[in-house]
């Protein structure tokens, strides 16, 4: 994969240990970054791209996951209309919850967000300039065993800027008998337009049957496996801005035309709210399997293969 060497930044300010930096902007037909950088553990590669306009920009950890107490930080700024493609390869993985610091838990985060020192946490804060596109196609996060993880996401659009976002998460490592099984999932996406927040969207999964009770108590709380099965994949979509309003469209269709009368969990269901006068849309997707979620995706979403390139799209959900 040979990365796109970035321009000098015109910061010279050091990087704090698991911050990344991301800024990009449209010379002629390329795009070009004055910034990509990162710290350990966070790693950001971007391979060349032939298609005008667009670049793609892998958000990795080093090890393949994150530990416990890992906090990472990402700012990305997009600029003069360049299309910029997130991705990760593979799920993010988040290992389980112990004492002790790591190198990364130096990032201390700001006192208000309240986010205990060992909770594994990543706070992404992207700025998408005027005619500028984002789109955030990530694996899921995958949670192991007594794993605690925080995210928060912050979008701030300007005029007529586009956001394409998936967040999922999965049930963990099904095959080593690991199914909803994490202490703590908190993940928080918020979407501003022209300083105005139109979205704010929370998942909290958290398994109460894990808290400590009195010896003879009777167990009040269902575990997370209980209460999220028989799926085992849960994704949130946002469509914003003009780029993804004929994908909206499409989607918006389909679901009109759909009714539901079924006595047993069917395989993949999903549902479609338009918000701000149906200039963005939020869509929630739960399957039996990842692969269930990932294959509606891929044809849900088709139509930004000609934004973006069929190849590059391609990229997204392999």
């Amino acid at each position: 994969m040979a990365a796109i060497p970035p321009r000098p930044s015109a910061s010279n300010e050091r990087l704090t240990v698991g911050h990344g930096r991301i800024t990009c902007s449209l010379h002629g037909s390329s795009v070009v970054f004055s910034e990509l950088s990162s710290t350990y553990p966070l790693k950001l590669l971007s391979p060349r791209l032939a298609v005008p306009a667009v670049a793609i920009v892998y958000v990795l950890c080093y090890g393949g996951g994150l530990v416990s107490g890992d906090r990472v930080k990402l700012k990305v700024d997009v600029e003069g209309g360049c299309k910029l493609l997130l991705l990760s390869q593979g799920s993010t993985k988040v290992f389980k919850t112990r004492s002790g610091d790591r190198a990364s838990t130096s990032l201390r985060q700001p006192a208000h967000l309240g986010i205990p020192e060992n909770v594994t946490t990543q706070i992404t804060d992207v700025s998408i300039a005027p005619k500028s596109a984002v789109f955030l196609l990530p694996d899921p996060v995958t949670c192991f065993r007594s794993a605690s993880y925080t995210q928060i996401q912050r979008f701030h659009l300007l005029g007529d800027a586009s956001l394409v976002l998936l967040d999922w998460v999965a049930a963990g490592r099904k095959s080593l008998g690991e199914e909803w099984e994490f202490s703590r999932y908190y993940s928080v996406n918020e979407v501003f337009l022209d300083g105005r927040r139109i979205t704010r969207d929370i998942m909290l999964l958290e398994d109460f049957s894990l808290q400590s009770q009195p010896p003879g108590s009777i167990q009040l709380h269902r575990t997370l496996k209980e209460r999220l099965r028989p799926y085992s994949c849960y994704a949130m979509l946002v469509l914003c801005g003009p780029l993804a309003q004929e994908v909206a469209a499409q989607l918006s269709r389909e679901y009109q035309s759909i009714s539901i009368f079924k006595t047993s969990p069917a395989r993949l269901v999903w549902a479609l709210s338009p918000i701000e006068e149906g200039k963005t849309y939020v869509v929630r997707v739960a399957g039996i399997e990842i692969e269930d979620v990932k294959s509606w995706l891929r044809d849900a979403l088709r139509g930004f293969e000609n934004i973006i390139g069929i190849d590059t799209y391609r990229k997204a959900f392999v």
